[in-house]
């Protein structure tokens, strides 16, 4: 068989799939909804806010108790519990002067455990 038959072979077996195509792309969330998402899973993306939120898996901590917990400063906590704010991965509950912060709510969990789990996977 020469190049030009193989070829001729590998088109005849490469076709689109009309019926597929259209259930898939009817399945495809809008633009701004896979832009949204992407983002989310930027905030992943840093392994001092991943450390934070496993401060915050199981309790409810202030920004000093996650600063001494993680030996980092007050201040660069803060900057990144505004970012996990922003995306509503963290929320924080005010006690007098005190705010203290957890997860957003089981979704968050969900992610993190779900993340920690296929990693054991890998191992």
């Amino acid at each position: 068989m020469d190049n030009m038959e193989i070829k001729e072979n590998i088109q005849d077996t490469e076709q689109v799939h009309e019926e597929l195509v259209e259930k898939l792309r009817a399945q495809m969330p809008d633009e701004t909804k896979l832009y949204d998402l992407a983002e989310l899973y930027k905030v992943f993306g840093d392994s001092t806010r991943i450390r934070i939120m496993y401060v915050l898996f199981d309790a409810e901590v202030c920004v000093y108790d996650i600063a001494a917990t993680l030996n980092m400063t007050q201040s660069a906590i803060s900057h990144q519990l505004r970012i996990l704010k922003q995306s509503r991965l963290v929320k924080g509950r005010r006690d007098g002067k005190q705010i203290y912060y957890s997860l957003d709510d089981e979704h968050v969990r969900s992610i993190i455990a779900m993340g920690r789990e296929h990693l054991e996977e890998i191992d």
